[in-house]
């Protein structure tokens, strides 16, 4: 009897695979989340891991369409790059290669938002 090695699987067969964000971009975002929600601004939130992008939609409530999308998109990455913020109308409001300054456009949003409290 003879030894064989493990049969690979065929490549169509092989599943996707997904983009999702890091520990590190994870908890960048969720820093602002946490801001924005001790604001009251945000309530809720959603993570999707697609084969091509990652997205964070944040909403005020749930049943409503998201605020705004944090998306991650490898391909673009050489390019214009692969984070964006993008508004409820789909307009892209800020797109980079850091995650922390594209995140800087939702913080004008938490300065704005304490402004009109006081």
């Amino acid at each position: 009897m003879t030894e064989q090695g493990p049969i690979p699987f065929p490549l169509s067969q092989r599943l996707p695979e997904v983009v999702s964000f890091d520990r590190h971009e994870l908890g960048q975002i969720l820093s602002i989340y946490g801001r924005m929600v001790a604001a009251g601004e945000w309530r809720d939130y959603a993570i999707s891991a697609l084969r091509d992008l990652a997205v964070f939609s944040v909403f005020r409530r749930t049943a409503e369409t998201p605020l705004y999308r944090i998306e991650k998109r490898p391909k673009l990455r050489q390019k214009q790059g692969q984070y964006a913020v993008v508004g409820p109308d789909g307009q892209v409001l800020r797109r980079g290669h850091d995650l922390a300054q594209v995140l800087r456009v939702l913080e004008r949003k938490l300065i704005r938002s304490v402004d009109r409290e006081t």
